[in-house]
């Protein structure tokens, strides 16, 4: 079986309920996270979770339809969506 790393975003969290959790600086810092992660050259394949649940209109926030509730974690159908997401040919092994 072949190893390849591979590596997923990080979803956005501004606005979440817990007080604290959300800071500029943190927002900076996962922005920078997630273009290393898509442009750095490093991984053999990229699951891009950040694309796929934020809002378009607000991207530092979860999509509404996605959320559970706390503006941090997705609910079922944000979950779903990551994982129709997925190329599974990036996690297959080959013997």
């Amino acid at each position: 079986m072949k190893a390849s790393p591979e590596a997923a975003t990080l979803t956005p969290y501004a606005g979440t309920i817990f007080p604290g959790y959300f800071s500029d600086e943190g927002e900076v810092a996962r922005k920078a996270v997630n273009d290393w992660i898509r442009t750095g050259g490093v991984f053999d394949g990229v699951i891009d979770f950040d694309a796929v649940v934020r809002d378009p209109a607000n991207p530092d926030h979860i999509l509404p339809e996605y959320d559970f509730g706390d503006r941090l974690h997705p609910n079922d159908a944000g979950y779903r969506k990551m994982g129709e997401s997925i190329d599974l040919s990036l996690v297959a092994g080959s013997d």
